[in-house]
């Protein structure tokens, strides 16, 4: 039984609920619309916006809202179409000339925001008396915050225009790249998904093998990724300099409308428990597998008796949505129209983006979700997590194309939300000591990889940021930083092999959105204290989480965690969602007494 067979049918999403195919009428007909309505409204709006009534202010931005959504459309459409196989040059070429015109139209709206900023705040507060305008204060109030980081109109048009020769290109570069790679396992030439799963085989030597193709290949393309990452670093270095941002991270920590020392809160507190963490489960687990140490390769290995059956994708749809509907029906409803719509891309195949995803698309659409499904248990969780963003994003949706997006840090809130949620509802029917111990050993390894893992790539990555600026860096040097936040994170019971330097490569959030990794930390510190919550008092949970989740991103963080009485802001806040891995694992260990 081959194992694409074991697995059942997976599913491939159906992109025609937003365009037929990249050539139908319709999307031409949007793009040239789009244009057409942007070119008006340029016309009819710039250079006027401070003398707009308060209903005028409204009309205008129910209009700039209207082209969001309508362009959105098209560079959703462009993008999944894409990485459905950004191998194939026609897709690549579809991609690249969609983006180029979305660029172009965009230039044509971007004196909207910045001619916003420009009134003056008490002309503004009184203008929101109105209160079709009033509707719009949270995404006001948000660009508002953009103010003191915005140059004159005509380098923004630059900055806009540029990127698609500068950033945007290289992203594209690193995802072709990637997607082409091949890895050599004895007989076979694997992409990156099939060769990452290897890691997780109970066989060693496929791990071994897995792990040692991966460095391989890594360093045969290890001068690019090295010109990647030095251009981007450099690339965003100067965009940082010229809007005026202090520190590396600062541009993304006001997108996600995180105080910077909330991140640095949550950074301090997860370093300083890496000890009783990775440091402490690594060491148990070398034990586990009979060794001194663990190989790289070794850490995601299946403990002895763990079940390593592939799970069928029925099974794994099963799992989830009922796990979604023991805490709230409406919640699996929700899920279940993904499955039965097809939106979602399930499969494995050359030339499609590698990883999982969960795409907002817009607000008059609906949400699609990526993943790579090879049967594995963590690949059930990963279900869970895609889906726990669908449903968030379906929700938000009715805030509209400018309020429904939500900062990182609470967007990884529900996707972390619906992994515990099948977690839980697993170990719920789990009885056998042995079978309840690999459970709780799989949980912990996930919490670890979430918190651990990317509080350690944040710190890498702000490392390589600081590095850069004293110039360019070399293959040798950016693998010496990698090396020394994983054993620093990691610990002394993980031994790294030869090649393991080289593994920072093809982490795509290094690429696509730097500093991004700190919101995993994030999301899933806080839902450890929110399923806290919800276990102390289940009562009135379910309505407080899904309130949180239509808010989108009309609300700050403290604003949607005060009804359950949470505050990130609290450095304590930290120490007790990291608490609840140790506790994990403090089990872990009675067990073995």
């Amino acid at each position: 039984m081959t194992a694409a067979a074991a697995l059942g049918h997976l599913p491939e999403w159906n992109l025609a609920d937003l365009y037929a195919a990249p050539d139908s009428p319709e999307f031409a007909a949007d793009m040239k619309r789009g244009e057409e309505l942007s070119r008006a409204f340029a016309e009819k709006y710039r250079g006027r916006l401070a003398a707009l009534s308060g209903a005028e202010l409204a009309q205008a931005l129910k209009e700039y809202e209207a082209l969001s959504d309508l362009l959105g459309r098209t560079g959703s459409y462009a993008q999944l179409y894409y990485v459905g196989d950004t191998t194939d040059p026609k897709r690549g070429q579809f991609y690249g000339n969609t983006s180029a015109k979305l660029t172009e139209i965009s230039t044509l709206l971007l004196f909207f925001e910045l001619e916003l900023n420009r009134i003056e705040d008490a002309a503004l507060e009184k203008a929101m008396e109105v209160p079709a305008l009033a509707h719009y204060r949270p995404w006001i109030e948000n660009l508002r915050k953009e103010k003191p980081y915005q140059l004159d109109d005509k380098l923004e048009e630059l900055f806009l225009e540029k990127s698609q020769t500068s950033a945007a290109a290289f992203n594209r570069l690193f995802d072709e790249t990637m997607a082409s790679l091949r890895f050599q396992v004895g007989d076979e030439l694997l992409s990156l998904e099939p060769t990452l799963n290897l890691m997780q085989s109970p066989d060693e030597a496929k791990r071994k093998a897995g792990a040692e193709a991966l460095a391989a290949t890594f360093r045969e393309n290890l001068r690019l990724f090295t010109l990647i990452t030095n251009t981007l670093a450099k690339d965003k270095d100067i965009s940082d300099r010229w809007r005026g941002f202090k520190d590396i991270a600062d541009a993304r920590h006001l997108s996600n409308r995180v105080e910077p020392e909330v991140v640095a809160a949550l950074v301090e507190a997860a370093r300083a428990a890496y000890p009783k963490l990775s440091h402490r489960y690594y060491r148990m687990k070398a034990k586990w597998l009979g060794k001194d140490k663990l190989m790289h390769w070794d850490r995601n290995a299946p403990l002895p008796a763990e079940d390593t059956r592939e799970v069928p994708w029925a099974e794994a749809k099963d799992i989830v949505l009922k796990a979604y509907g023991e805490f709230a029906p409406e919640m699996e409803k929700i899920a279940a129209t993904f499955f039965a719509r097809n939106w979602i891309d399930a499969p494995t195949r050359p030339g499609k983006a590698p990883g999982a995803f969960a795409h907002p698309t817009v607000p008059s659409a609906h949400p699609y979700v990526l993943l790579n499904y090879l049967g594995k248990t963590r690949d059930v969780m990963t279900l869970a997590h895609e889906l726990g963003h669908g449903v968030h994003q379906v929700l938000a949706a009715g805030q509209g194309a400018l309020m429904a997006s939500t900062p990182l840090t609470l967007a990884e809130t529900a996707s972390v939300f619906g992994e515990m949620l099948t977690f839980q509802a697993l170990l719920g029917k789990t009885t056998e000591p042995k079978k309840r111990k690999i459970l709780l050993a799989s949980k912990v390894e996930d919490m670890i990889n979430t918190v651990v893992r990317q509080i350690a790539f944040y710190t890498f990555e702000r490392k390589v940021h600081m590095a850069r600026k004293e110039g360019e860096l070399t293959p040798e040097q950016i693998g010496e930083i990698w090396m020394s936040v994983q054993a620093e994170s990691l610990g002394d019971a993980i031994e790294f092999g030869e090649g393991y330097d080289t593994y920072w490569t093809y982490i795509p959030h290094f690429i696509h959105s730097p500093f991004y990794v700190y919101a995993y930390a994030f999301g899933d510190c806080l839902v450890n204290s929110l399923y806290a919550r919800y276990r102390e008092s289940e009562q009135g949970f379910q309505e407080k989480y899904f309130a949180m989740l239509k808010a989108g991103g009309t609300k700050h963080h403290s604003e949607l965690l005060k009804p359950f009485g949470l505050d990130a802001a609290d450095p304590k806040f930290w120490d007790k969602g990291l608490s609840v891995i140790s506790g994990m694992i403090d089990e872990l260990e009675a067990m073995e007494g």
